[in-house]
């Protein structure tokens, strides 16, 4: 099935294939121009951990500012720390991971493969709304403009039968892993007759729980080693700087910490690429709020993140929230911003309100207080907080993957196009002289060194100007700066737009001012 939209002269051509497929295409994609790597590779790779290339560092950093400049720099109220990996011990067992970071993980008798059981029952549960889509798909087809998405949705008898057993078969399992009664989900996992993905054994071990902390040491030696671990996640470094933080700069609540760093878990089955690793990168904010308040918070941040989502481009259809059923030991609401992968809907940005359960469980393991002297209401509080946590490579994944086209043009040749949002782009612009020879090279070289104060551009002269135009559309570069021979007698050169191909004549001096246009970060973000 094929749907076609035309825009100018370029017909796209949507094409329903199959996930595995487009997702191989991804990953391939990915290390052919340079964006991810598999880690040691030389010595066959290391599983799940990768390394991200000289185009995925740009990438990787550009999506971290972009964030770091709507979250902190443009809000009054709310500054960043950068806290370490290791930290005393004592803070894992009061957050409650020593005790509570767990798994429920299966194994296969069969195969010896070992799966997450909640994430063999919610692929399940993607298969069926898998089979929705296709639903929606044939009836917007059948119906044409007359489609009522939303009334067909909830109409349809069929798509009704397949959501109503989504629902039924995801609140079993929140509500059997809430009580840890990993017998049911066992028993649950027995009555869909899900199999082994691999071999189509359904012959499986009891579901037990495990912990995904890694473990390490700090000494000089063995036997006066401290016990440590790599932080899981980077939300505790901010709640034990809490007070230092508050007090330094003064701030009074509402206000917000937020952080970038890495993170390590020991995930038994990491996989989808880049999606679920060993060692990732977050970027959170814990805002500190009046007890009381948190339910007019949450719906902000809320409103807020998807808002920041929704400025890049990616497509409104692409994005959902997903309320938790099964809520964290710290939360009083949770949500999910979930983000339509190339394997289906999937969590990128996870919004808590977490209470006052982690700096009290810090006051009472550290033996320190943590309240909020406020000033107006004459008292001392421990403060709410509200979380809001992304992954970065989960959110470089998004990007990437959404942004990874093939269009067929109208002279039935085909390009392979990286549709990223220009101020995302790891190389702003190219600048191609038309031939190695005539002087051009020494102009293109000069509007390099005059760009490059300003965005990182590239320097292409290899190859017929064509092929350069489609190596770097493939490379997901916003602009293509052509120096010809006209450029020699009147100054100007011709600048090609990747999404439309649009070409037009400018003068050099103009091309700081429309090349920044395009890529300001204040451009985007405004459209919040």
């Amino acid at each position: 099935m094929q749907t076609v939209l035309t825009i100018g002269t370029v017909f796209y051509f949507c094409t329903m294939t199959n996930q595995d497929d487009q997702f191989k295409r991804v990953i391939s994609h990915a290390k052919e121009y340079g964006y991810v790597f598999q880690s040691s590779e030389i010595y066959d790779g290391l599983s799940a951990v990768y390394d991200y290339a000289q185009n995925g560092a740009e990438l990787k950093k550009n999506i971290r500012d972009y964030w770091w400049k709507a979250m902190v720099q443009m809000h009054d109220n709310i500054v960043g720390i950068d806290a370490a990996i290791f930290m005393h011990p004592t803070t894992w067992k009061a957050s409650g991971h020593v005790d509570a970071f767990n798994d429920p993980l299966i194994d296969n008798k069969d195969s010896k493969k070992r799966y997450r059981a909640d994430v063999l029952i919610e692929d399940y549960c993607a298969k069926i709304e898998a089979k929705i889509d296709k639903e929606v798909e044939k009836a917007a087809k059948r119906f044409g403009d007359a489609f009522d998405k939303e009334q067909f949705l909830a109409t349809n008898q069929r798509v009704v039968e397949y959501q109503e057993k989504i629902n039924a078969t995801l609140s079993r399992m929140a509500k059997s892993l809430e009580k840890e009664d990993l017998a049911d989900v066992k028993a649950l996992i027995e009555e869909l007759e899900i199999a082994d993905p691999l071999t189509g054994s359904r012959n499986w071990t009891e579901v037990k729980q495990f912990n995904l902390m890694f473990g390490t040491k700090l000494g000089a030696s063995a036997e006066n080693a401290m016990d440590l671990y790599l932080r899981p996640e980077t939300a505790q470094g901010i709640f034990v700087n809490f007070l230092n933080v508050q007090k330094t700069g003064r701030m009074k609540i509402p206000f917000g910490i937020a952080q970038v760093g890495k993170a390590f878990r020991n995930e038994i089955v990491a996989r989808q690429f880049i999606f679920r690793m060993r060692e990732f990168e977050q970027m959170e904010m814990q805002f500190f709020i009046k007890p009381g308040t948190q339910k007019e918070w949450f719906e902000h941040w809320k409103e807020t993140r998807m808002k920041w989502h929704i400025s890049l481009g990616l497509g409104t259809e692409n994005y959902r929230f997903h309320d938790h059923e099964k809520l964290a030991h710290y939360a009083d609401a949770a949500t999910d911003i979930e983000f339509k992968f190339p394997f289906g809907f999937k969590e990128l940005e996870g919004i808590h309100s977490r209470t006052d359960f982690d700096l009290k469980q810090h006051e009472e393991y550290s033996g320190k207080k943590l309240q909020y002297f406020d000033h107006e209401m004459n008292e001392s509080y421990v403060p709410y907080v509200l979380e809001t946590s992304i992954g970065l490579d989960r959110m470089f994944l998004a990007v990437f993957s959404n942004s990874l086209v093939e269009e067929e043009l109208d002279n039935n040749t085909t390009r392979t196009v990286l549709k990223l949002p220009a101020v995302l782009a790891p190389v702003k612009a190219a600048v191609l002289p038309l031939v190695k020879k005539d002087g051009l090279p020494e102009i293109a070289k000069q509007i390099v060194d005059e760009l490059k104060w300003d965005f990182n551009v590239d320097y292409d002269e290899k190859d017929a100007v064509g092929r350069r135009y489609r190596r770097q559309d493939a490379n997901g570069t916003p602009f293509c700066i052509t120096v010809d021979h006209d450029t020699l007698s009147d100054n100007t050169v011709t600048i090609r737009h990747r999404d439309t191909m649009e070409q037009k004549r400018v003068k050099i001096e103009e091309l700081r001012d429309l090349i920044k246009q395009e890529v300001d970060v204040k451009t985007w973000l405004m459209k919040m």
